[in-house]
């Protein structure tokens, strides 16, 4: 890779990045990002080599990169001291993962129970950079929470009750933490094999235009409807999330173009945000990829990565259906139409000149469900087919420097999730060594007593909280670990359980006070965060219900019977309808008054839950809310009327 091609894919200074690396330091980053790359495709494709060589050349690799190209802090960009600083912590890094791989016949056998002086010095190696690593690339509170544990490990013994444990000496924590049951269990582990190869994946088809594709694809087939611009965010960004998992990565490439147009048409500023960061957010969430924690909890669940899929299908499809309805609905009551036919991109042009850019998503796809393949195969399968595809056009075709680039891309982007999954293994080692987990467990299980809605609830709340300081992957993590068997105890199914803390983990990307792609979004729109992040709570509400559907109702999981999961599909997409009309106060073609909207509001939950009797309240308070409606409609309609008349008299 040029220094010049670089240099254009850096970004801003306020994300912590350097601006610019040139000369050796350029070309020393791009040929390790390019052997990362090459090393995971070669091992996980045709050499299966040990897993704990595998995960210490992938922490090793990726912990290189982050000191090569995240400063110790904002100002330290050219400080001759702070480059001097990172580049023996990079010497220190290279001793210490050489080490453990020359001794790892001998150190799983010492780990945890005798070991040596060197060990325990390797061990505050790696611990200290998996924690700085964190820092620069996620913030202080992921790092501050890891500490806490650790040091939760050694005090335990000082604290009363439940959460109280006899301690555990220095020694014993630093080499534990060092083992397939901390740093390198399961969060590196899918870091390291699928959600690596399925983030190369996303850069192969974005460097050769596939995002492009999409987003052209959006405006084409939705640009000219009502609120056209809005629904082609939603599309474009579910076809883009699909792949990137990345609900920020997806505001930045597809709000940029989708964002400026919804303003164009007469939605204000924050509406234009709020709607891409609930679009974008909802890529974590959309098969086939969804979000790289979904690869971790078919490890934790121990389960095919396809039945997370599968699981996934009839939610999605219930968030961007209500998200689309609200836009739908918001343009009505706005009275927006869509883009004039003359500034619309011609789907037929647009699938002739870069349709090919889709199969490469349809390989994906089949050989996880028809050829049921592993989803490393599979990725694999969709990196290559995505370079046979690129020749079929010349603006497509895959040249040598945009294979670097791809290579490179792929490296860097998964830089900040290898960082989070290994300080997220921290917590996890503590946990499996001390036995937290399960005090956890009982400490929420005796506050809730057999109250299951109030366990979800505080589970909702502390993923929430979590994540308004975490990556997504790093919340599910502790938050599974620490509540999800809680949930399990008080007889939720696992995969339910799972995905509950999973879906409000990725929802924390819009949720306030931080609300990373709320702010992202704001910052294209040129409005207030908070005005932005509030505005997609409103437009990404059914999302805040959906989970406790997967508790109360798992057909919605697609577990249970065909006619089950059949009528829990069309009662929840009834329910989500009535609720984005009650929410938006526009039902029927015209504007709803108070109560129609509180019964809206109220069908739609009982609906969304699935039951024979709280359908047919559903249902019920539909008919009611219709024919409210009606009736006051008519009404209005008479008032108009005469005044007309009086008017025209």
């Amino acid at each position: 890779m040029s220094e010049e091609k670089i240099t254009d894919l850096e970004i801003q200074e306020n994300s912590g990045l350097r601006k610019a690396l040139s000369g050796i330091e350029l070309k020393l980053f791009t040929l390790i990002a390019v052997f990362m790359s090459l090393f995971h495709l070669f091992v996980l494709g045709f050499y299966p080599i040990t897993p704990w060589v595998l995960y210490t050349v992938h922490l090793g690799l990726g912990t290189i990169l982050i000191l090569m190209i995240y400063p110790m802090k904002r100002s330290a960009y050219k400080n001759l001291l702070a480059t001097i600083i990172d580049y023996i912590l990079i010497l220190l890094v290279l001793f210490a993962g050489s080490y453990l791989i020359i001794e790892m016949d001998e150190l799983i056998y010492r780990i945890g129970v005798a070991p040596t002086a060197l060990d325990l010095l390797v061990s505050i190696i790696l611990i200290g950079a998996v924690l700085e690593i964190t820092r620069r690339t996620t913030g202080l509170i992921l790092p501050i929470l890891a500490l806490i544990f650790i040091l939760y490990a050694h005090y335990g013994k000082y604290i009363p009750g439940d959460l109280g444990h006899r301690g555990y000496s220095w020694d014993r924590i630093l080499s534990y933490l060092n083992s397939m049951d901390a740093i390198f269990s399961v969060p590196i582990g899918a870091s390291a094999t699928f959600v690596f190869l399925f983030i190369l994946f996303g850069s192969f088809l974005g460097v050769t235009g596939g995002s492009r594709f999409f987003i052209d694809f959006a405006i084409g087939a939705t640009g000219g409807k009502r609120g056209g611009p809005a629904k082609a965010a939603v599309v474009s960004s579910a076809l883009f999330g699909s792949v990137s998992g990345n609900s920020v990565a997806n505001v930045v490439s597809t709000g940029v173009f989708t964002i400026p147009l919804m303003k164009k048409i007469g939605y204000p500023s924050r509406y234009a945000g709020a709607v891409e960061s609930v679009a974008s957010t909802g890529g974590q969430i959309m098969p086939p990829i969804l979000g790289s924690a979904a690869f971790i909890m078919a490890q934790l669940l121990g389960t095919s990565y396809l039945n997370i899929v599968y699981a996934s299908i009839v939610p999605a499809l219930l968030y961007f259906f209500t998200v689309m309805i609200m836009i739908d609905l918001q343009a009505a009551k706005l009275g927006l139409k869509g883009l004039p036919k003359n500034e619309l991109p011609n789907i037929k042009n647009v699938l002739i000149k870069e349709g090919h850019l889709f199969i490469p998503l349809l390989v994906l796809i089949f050989t996880m469900t028809v050829l049921k393949t592993s989803p490393i195969k599979a990725a694999i399968w969709a990196i290559a087919s995505t370079i046979i595809v690129s020749f079929v056009k010349k603006h497509t075709r895959m040249t040598f420097s945009k294979l670097i680039n791809c290579l490179v891309d792929g490296a860097q982007s998964a830089l900040g999730m290898i960082a989070a999954c290994a300080t997220a293994g921290l917590v996890i080692g503590v946990l499996n060594l001390t036995g937290a987990g399960l005090k956890f467990a009982s400490l929420i299980l005796s506050i809730a007593g057999d109250n299951l809605a109030l366990a979800l609830v505080m589970t909702m709340c502390a993923t929430i909280i979590l994540g308004m300081g975490l990556p997504t992957t790093a919340a599910y993590l502790i938050t599974a670990a620490v509540v999800a068997p809680a949930l399990i105890q008080m007889g939720v199914s696992p995969l339910s359980a799972h995905m509950f803390v999973f879906y409000f983990a990725c929802l924390s990307a819009f949720t306030p006070p931080v609300a990373l792609a709320a702010y992202a979004a704001a910052g294209i729109a040129d409005a207030k965060p908070m005005q932005v992040a509030f505005t997609a709570m409103k437009i990404g509400i059914v999302a805040f219900i959906i989970p406790f559907v997967f508790v109360y109702g798992p057909a919605i999981l697609l577990q249970g019977t065909p006619i089950q999961i059949l009528v829990s599909t069309l009662t929840a997409l009834i329910g989500a309808f009535v609720l984005a009309s009650g929410v938006e106060g526009w039902f029927i073609g015209k504007s709803a008054n108070i109560f129609v909207r509180i019964l809206l509001i109220a069908a739609s939950l009982t609906l969304i839950v699935p039951g024979l009797i709280t359908d047919t309240v559903g249902v019920g308070l539909i008919l009611v809310g219709i024919i409210v409606q009606l009736y006051f409609s008519s009404k209005k309609d008479q008032k108009v009327s005469k005044k007309i008349n009086e008017i025209e008299g």
